[in-house]
């Protein structure tokens, strides 16, 4: 006998444990269908009008007996654009002033920050051996102006006995010889003191143009050695910030475009709140043969001192190309066997496939740099029954093909 093996009993709050299934997410299908509906609706739009401009093309070919097209004459981008470029703020005339005499530094009048007139006093240095070397300068010329009394009266008396030939000529010329020795001696000692005496004009420090100092390098009771760079002691750094200037590079194929006198906007970040006028004062007239840039100088008035020197700015220059390249709208080329191309429309009224070459494409325009001159009748939307020499008569064209000839959109 079989036993009958029975389930065992189940509980009824075991059903009311048991995990739930989880709700199914509802795909989202309306932004696809939305999208496929946009496209379906532009695309239906698109070849209702070109059934319109189809049927509005044969009534007028009915009524003239020949193929009625629409141009439109293509033109030259006239339209001034944009060229943005990034360049450094740096003074007009910047110099590092270096002692020019030995010394130690007893005042300083100025300091960093300072606006400075040209010729105005920025440091007293006292020089002591250059003191002396003045003094014993000025003693040997005295003893150089008395050399030279004695060396005058003895020769003129000489020139008087001569005359009366009292003494011989030889003892004559040898005496005059010593007067224009002693002559020579007192003019080189003239120029000694002379020329310490400029040296020691430059233990005042003065300003050589008006600007703004930059740094001080120098205190009270600084040793400083004169001559330039490593072998002498810089003491202020010095710069003409008003104007300012901006050095730019242009590219080659716009600097045909950058004339002196032209303006130029600069626009700074720290200043954003403000717009900078500058113009075009120089250009280095020969294109970099490493970069193909043009090197451009940019001045800026900057009364008030807002620009400061070693900021980083971007220069907007904007440019009229008159012999831009030719504009014509997206929808009078067609792509053929042998490249792109427009149908031409004769002054016989006839028509003629011209093959072109295509610049930047826009979308709605691009440029045709060859095949193409300005002022052609071109077929918008042209078909393939328009064949080579065809006759055709030029329809009006429509306010908004018109409108759009050899113009960029805004």
């Amino acid at each position: 006998m079989v036993a009958e093996l029975k389930e065992p009993p189940v509980r009824k709050d075991s059903v009311s444990r048991q995990p739930r299934r989880p709700p199914q997410r509802r795909i989202a299908i309306w932004g696809p269908l939305l999208v496929v509906l946009v496209l379906a609706l532009s695309l239906t739009a698109g070849i209702w009008r070109h059934i319109q401009q189809k049927h509005a093309q044969q009534d007028f070919s009915t009524q003239t007996g020949k193929v009625a097209v629409e141009v439109v004459n293509v033109k030259r981008d006239g339209k001034p654009h944009e060229l943005m470029l990034p360049g450094n703020i740096t003074a007009m005339m910047e110099a590092t002033l270096f002692a020019r005499a030995n010394g130690y530094v007893k005042r300083w009048l100025v300091d960093i920050g300072d606006h400075v007139k040209e010729g105005q006093q920025l440091a007293i240095l006292e020089t002591p051996e250059l003191d002396q070397q003045l003094a014993a300068a000025r003693s040997a010329q005295n003893q150089s102006e008395a050399n030279f009394e004695v060396a005058r009266v003895t020769a003129q008396r000489w020139q008087e006995l001569a005359q009366k030939q009292v003494v011989s000529k030889q003892d004559n010329d040898q005496t005059q010889g010593n007067y224009q020795a002693s002559a020579a001696s007192l003019a080189s000692s003239k120029a000694n003191v002379a020329q310490l005496e400029d040296l020691q004009n430059f233990k005042n420090v003065v300003a050589p143009f008006e600007g703004t100092i930059t740094t001080r390098q120098i205190d009270v009771g600084s040793l400083v050695s004169q001559g330039s760079g490593s072998a002498g002691t810089p003491l202020f750094s010095l710069a003409q910030t008003d104007p300012v200037r901006i050095f730019v590079d242009v590219p080659q194929s716009e600097s045909p475009l950058i004339q002196v006198g032209m303006d130029a906007k600069i626009f700074v970040r720290e200043r954003a709140n403000r717009d900078f006028t500058g113009k075009v004062t120089r250009t280095a007239g020969a294109l970099d043969p490493t970069a193909r840039t043009l090197h451009v100088q940019v001045d800026i008035p900057n009364h008030d001192g807002a620009l400061f020197t070693g900021m980083y700015g971007q220069v907007k220059f904007t440019l009229v190309d008159a012999s831009g390249p030719i504009i014509i709208p997206s929808d009078v080329f067609v792509f053929r066997a042998s490249g792109p191309q427009v149908a031409v429309v004769t002054n016989e009224n006839k028509i003629h496939w011209q093959t072109i070459n295509i610049g930047r494409d826009f979308g709605t325009y691009m440029e045709v740099f060859k095949g193409l001159d300005e002022n052609s009748r071109v077929v918008m939307n042209p078909t393939d029954d328009l064949t080579e020499g065809l006759q055709v008569d030029v329809k009006p064209p429509a306010p908004k093909a018109q409108n759009t000839a050899g113009q960029k959109p805004e």
